[in-house]
């Protein structure tokens, strides 16, 4: 099978797709670019530049690609990036003992931004210049390559090597270190598409490693519910793991029940949403809660890019969700009609993505190189009955990149624990087990912890029993991880929606609070009184609009800070939490700035759950000069 396939038409057809105004600011961005890659910014600084930086990375294409010229005039790749996880070595060769410590030290730092993962580029100077190796050379620069990484407890695995000049090659290597507070690496990917895109049938398929026999069987473990098994459509969230080992070799799900876990490197957790619009409340707060680090949009070639596919793109992106496409039912459809129509979706003003259709190994290196997949959304054409397609899909899934870095993961550590809950569950001589994800912290066994708030706005004293990560028991679960937790005592008042929380933090609860909100889309107007259903994280309520200061309407594309009510109950919320409403076609993004705690009650109050009275002295009209 070649490594590459010559990818310039693609990049040009890539160019006349988009937008004429994206190019006429294109030498202004280039200035821009050189500029901030003149002092090698961080990553982020590259964000509103995707499309130079695409095209700069098309060197990296040609490298792998056969059908190029290898002259080494025209192949380079853009300077090494001074933060992040890629590496750049023109040779490792006979390292001095201090040279060698600091080459480990140096690795161990790139571990460390990389989440456990690190891209190495043998035969790259800093500049970008691919000036390559001499085969004995390349030997033993990989030689030390590996000898660096044995140190730190960390494996090595080539992605890709090619040619470049004569008889000189470069080779691309991945370190992987499973950090030393877990297991495995762990990603998670929301699986996401409208009903009857074959979600399920594909997790069926990857999860379990047998192909599918055109009637829906991969996808029957995969179900939670009898009605879902009847009706083929799933209705709530499942859980599906995917393991790898340091090899890229595939640990199926019985693999890792029978204990392959304990060579497993990296698991990835897929979340299998449900796809009808009656379910389009519980995908979208799947979303918000468990945070996953991609999106794995689903869409058959059949039916091709439906409305509920728009609506999923929408979510992905109001939420920073990084997505790839998986083209399904490719030995039915014409996957190349759906090609078209998910270049139109990507590209249109609201997105504003790269779409980049996978056809070899290479496009997979490239769609998952840490300078580019930002803004580039990867393509894959697959068929769960013939398996076509479904080694390139397995293989980005390999080598995805952890969602936090070590970092900013060890910060979180530090802070105090917060869990958020997601599902709750009532278990035979173990009592209340609740799942969900740890935001911050670290918590244990006999850990001791508020859960709340209930309907008054009172949090509950409990203590953690047991924990459990992948159906495996633990002793902890850390921060940026699910888990799922079983309490003593046993309670009967929980609900989704509800946090665990160190009681060092003196948690309140608040029915109102302000937010600093964008309208993406509104066919008239929004005016107080309007309601409409609010995520924050876990939580999904039915909140009303009190009011909106220094507008009496918005409209599509206006910002304004509003303050909001729920309707039901009190609710933990933070000040800087991320925040989505919709209510029918009605989208909305936001930050929360300001909460309003209520009272709890106390054993001489007279209101059973103490005041939770509107900020302003209960007079609704002072909403806007109160907040």
């Amino acid at each position: 099978m070649p490594l590459g396939t010559n990818r310039k038409t693609e990049i040009e057809r890539s160019r006349t797709q988009h937008n004429t105004s994206h190019f006429s600011e294109l030498k202004e961005v280039d200035a821009l670019f050189t500029q901030k890659w003149g002092f090698q910014g961080q990553k982020k600084d590259f964000q509103g530049n995707y499309l130079l930086h695409y095209f700069l990375m098309d060197s990296l294409l040609g490298l792998f690609d056969p059908s190029e010229d290898n002259n080494l005039d025209g192949d380079n790749l853009p300077p090494e990036p001074q933060l992040g996880n890629i590496e750049y070595k023109l040779k490792l060769l006979n390292p001095s003992r201090t040279r060698f410590q600091h080459l480990v030290t140096q690795l161990k730092w790139r571990l460390r931004e990389g989440g456990g993962e690190a891209i190495y580029e043998i035969g790259v100077e800093d500049s970008g210049l691919l000036a390559g190796l001499p085969s004995y050379e390349m030997d033993a620069s990989l030689k030390t390559l590996s000898l660096m990484a044995a140190e730190l407890g960390a494996t090595t695995t080539i992605l890709r090597e090619r040619e470049v000049g004569c008889a000189r090659k470069v080779t691309e290597v991945l370190v992987r270190k499973v950090p030393a507070d877990q297991h495995m690496i762990e990603v998670r990917v929301a699986v996401m598409g409208s009903a009857d895109a074959g979600k399920s049938t594909l997790v069926g398929v990857l999860t379990e490693g047998q192909l599918d026999n055109g009637r829906g069987r991969a996808r029957l473990n995969t179900f939670r519910h009898l009605h879902e098994v009847r009706s083929g459509r799933t209705s709530s969230i499942s859980h599906a793991t995917l393991g790898f080992d340091s090899k890229g070799k595939i640990l199926s799900c019985y693999d890792l029940e029978c204990g392959e876990d304990l060579h497993c490197t990296k698991l990835i957790s897929l979340l299998d949403l449900a796809g009808h619009r009656k379910y389009l409340r519980t995908t979208v707060q799947a979303v918000s809660g468990y945070r996953p680090h991609q999106a794995m949009l689903v869409v058959s070639s059949q039916s091709g890019v439906v409305g509920m596919t728009r609506e999923h793109v929408a979510i992905s992106s109001a939420l920073d969700v990084p997505m790839f496409v998986v083209i399904t039912k490719t030995d039915l459809g014409r996957p190349q009609s759906t090609v078209d129509q998910l270049s139109a979706l990507l590209t249109s003003p609201g997105v504003r993505k790269i779409p980049m259709v996978i056809k070899t190994e290479d496009d997979v290196m490239t769609a998952c190189s840490g300078q580019v997949r930002e803004e580039v959304v990867p393509i894959f054409q697959v068929s769960c009955v013939t398996g076509e397609g479904l080694d390139l899909l397995a293989k980005y899934l390999h080598v995805m990149p952890p969602g936090c870095g070590t970092r900013e993961k060890e910060r979180l550590d530090q802070e105090l624990p917060e869990f958020q809950i997601d599902e709750i569950f009532r278990v035979a001589d173990v009592g209340t087990v609740v799942g969900g994800l740890l935001t911050k912290g670290v918590i244990t066994e006999q850990t001791e912890l508020l859960v709340g708030p209930d309907d008054c706005g009172a949090f509950t004293p409990v203590k953690i029993q047991s924990v459990h990560r992948n159906k495996t028991p633990c002793r902890a679960v850390h921060s940026t991880q699910s888990a799922s937790l079983a309490l003593i005592p046993p309670l009967g008042t929980l609900r989704a929606g509800m946090v665990l929380i160190s009681p060092l933090e003196e948690p309140t609860a608040s029915f109102f609070f302000q937010a600093t909100v964008r309208v993406l889309y509104h066919a008239t107007g929004i005016h107080p009184g309007f309601q409409t259903t609010v995520h924050i994280g876990n939580i999904r309520q039915t909140a009303v609009i009190e009011g909106i200061m220094s507008y009496n309407t918005l409209h599509t594309n206006d910002r304004a800070s509003v303050l909001f009510r729920f309707v039901r109950h009190p609710e933990c919320v933070r000040p800087g939490a991320r925040l989505l409403f919709r209510e029918g076609p009605t989208k909305g993004i936001g930050t929360v700035t300001q909460v309003f705690p209520v009272t709890p009650p106390t054993s001489g109050s007279s209101s059973p759950c103490g005041d939770a009275s509107a900020p302003g002295d209960g007079d609704k009209s002072n909403n806007n000069s109160a907040a």
